[in-house]
């Protein structure tokens, strides 16, 4: 192989060990984790899952699978949206100028809702609190103008574009500390700087506050309790929120394994289901039956000694799990924190295993019958690097 005329000149006078540890360094700088084997010079990938697994479209059965595309943004990237179609060509991009914070929504006119990080002065309200906060709310058009934008350094994880032209969206604000002494649960000796609870919030199209409901008033701290493995620092950890009609809200709470919808004139609860169904979960959503979708992650599961993932549709009017979605044997399928759900038009069930960059799609039996693993992996706050999805859409 014929080398570059410069490098010809060095290489004599390079020793090869070193020569080929400034070949590693510049891969690491590129953003590759890669290290020279003690057995040939070999250079192997450092990110176990990145090096064990295939990435892309990985399975597909095109009689079964729904066509169409996928939209997902990597938690760790800088602010980069990717929407890929069914063989994992990606389409279009979006290049936006906050990380994502930590959702994003294609709307029907074609234009992209997207939930940024914004570094401010909440950005160590709490410990960790950084990596679930947004702080601003964007509508862009495809080539990335915005359309719409909207700040509160208190958002994070949800938001909906509204029917008014607005948004409603999760927050977070400071509790009672009466309130907060009587919450049970959570890790001891956390949260002795105060609680935090969660807010939903919605403002009309020019950012005017028209509803808001604070979780602190209308959850129970005797039975809403923190689950033992989540800190003190906040009571609910809301992470999704749909606007069902005019008159209800539905929440998902992930610290105290809760799923309810809100009745927006009361406050009260219509309906709720906890922590003996649910464990730690995400992205609940109601499907046009009335039953509810939830991505129920499993990472504390009450009775059990493995920790496992499943996706169920719950009766609202009974609590029955109508229908699962399990992997065999269970642990496979394990995404302890993320993830996603979505009922597709054709039935399938599009699935996001977050924690390590899958999306798949099952048919109501259950079949696996499109899966795609993300191919980009970006660095996160603790230096290592990683490919997690917060959740795809289709």
């Amino acid at each position: 192989m014929k080398m570059n005329c410069a490098i010809n000149k060095i290489i004599p006078r390079m020793n090869a060990r070193l020569f080929c540890c400034a070949i590693a360094v510049v891969v690491l700088l590129s953003g590759i984790s890669l290290k020279e084997s003690d057995a040939g010079g070999k250079i192997i990938d450092q990110q176990t899952y990145r090096r064990i697994t295939k990435q892309g479209t990985t399975a597909l059965d095109e009689n079964k699978a729904l066509p169409g595309y996928a939209l997902y943004s990597p938690v760790s990237s800088p602010g980069t949206v990717y929407l890929v179609n069914i063989k994992g060509k990606v389409v279009h991009q979006w290049h936006l100028p906050y990380p994502p914070g930590l959702y994003g929504y294609l709307l029907p006119n074609g234009n992209l809702f997207y939930m940024g990080k914004v570094r401010d002065e909440t950005w160590d309200i709490w410990p960790d609190w950084y990596a679930i906060k947004g702080g601003i709310l964007m509508e862009v058009d495809r080539d990335g103008n915005v359309v719409w934008e909207y700040r509160d350094p208190y958002q994070h994880h949800d938001a909906r574009r509204t029917s008014t032209g607005g948004a409603i969206y999760l927050a977070t604000e400071r509790m009672p500390e009466d309130i907060a002494e009587s919450v049970k649960g959570g890790v001891t000796d956390t949260g002795n700087d105060g609680m935090w609870a969660d807010v939903i919030i919605e403002v009309d199209a020019d950012g005017n506050r028209i509803w808001e409901w604070h979780s602190y008033e209308h959850l129970d701290p005797k039975t809403d309790m923190i689950q033992p493995n989540c800190t003190r620092n906040e009571w609910g950890h809301a992470n999704a929120v749909e606007p069902l009609d005019d008159d209800r809200v539905l929440v998902s709470f992930r610290n105290i394994s809760v799923v309810g919808v809100v009745n927006k004139k009361s406050g009260d609860f219509e309906w709720k289901v906890g922590s003996t169904v649910l464990s730690q979960q995400h992205d609940a959503s109601m499907l046009q039956n009335g039953n509810i979708l939830i991505f129920d992650n499993g990472e504390f599961r009450q009775n059990e000694h493995i920790p496992y993932s499943r996706v169920i549709e719950i009766k609202p009017e009974t609590n029955e799990i109508v229908w699962d979605y399990e992997d065999s044997p269970e642990w496979n399928f394990f995404s302890p924190s993320v993830s996603g759900v979505q009922r597709l038009s054709n039935g399938n069930t599009l699935i996001t295993e977050g924690f390590y960059g899958r999306m798949f799609q099952v048919t109501p039996d259950g079949l696996v019958v499109w899966e795609y693993i993300s191919p980009h992996f970006f660095q996160n706050p603790h230096g290592s690097f990683d490919n997690i999805i917060f959740k795809a859409l289709y």
